[in-house]
């Protein structure tokens, strides 16, 4: 079965720190490209951040380029996301996503195959 982790979760507030962590099973990890993306609430699913399967390409959106990076650790299956300077507007549930694409393409929602649960994370003063 394939399965995606999140963890690292949790209400922060503005101008601190978290790190949220992905661990996946179940498919060939090494092969896949890996994103994060994040729905806050009462809007659409938007996207974070994405790296290719062999870690050399990474991919930001604006809302989060120069705060947030993406890493991966292929020998244990993981993908991080260090989020700093974190704001208000971060607020969201975010969500460990897997693509088949091994350089990500345009990472759209709809081109990733397999998706966690996600894990809340609250900015608040």
């Amino acid at each position: 079965q394939v399965l995606l982790v999140e963890s690292g979760g949790g209400s922060v507030q503005p101008g601190g720190s978290l790190r949220l962590s992905c661990v996946a099973s179940g498919f060939t990890y090494t092969d896949y490209c890996m994103g994060w993306f994040r729905q806050p609430p009462g809007e659409e699913r938007e996207r974070v951040a994405a790296i290719s399967s062999n870690g050399e390409r990474t991919f930001y959106d604006a809302s989060v380029k120069g705060r947030f990076t993406i890493s991966r650790d292929n020998a244990k299956n993981t993908v991080d996301l260090q989020m700093d300077n974190l704001i208000t507007e971060d607020t969201a549930q975010y969500f460990c996503a897997a693509s088949a694409r091994p350089f990500c393409g345009t990472w759209y929602s709809r081109n990733f195959d397999y998706w966690g649960q996600g894990t809340q994370v609250t900015v608040s003063s």
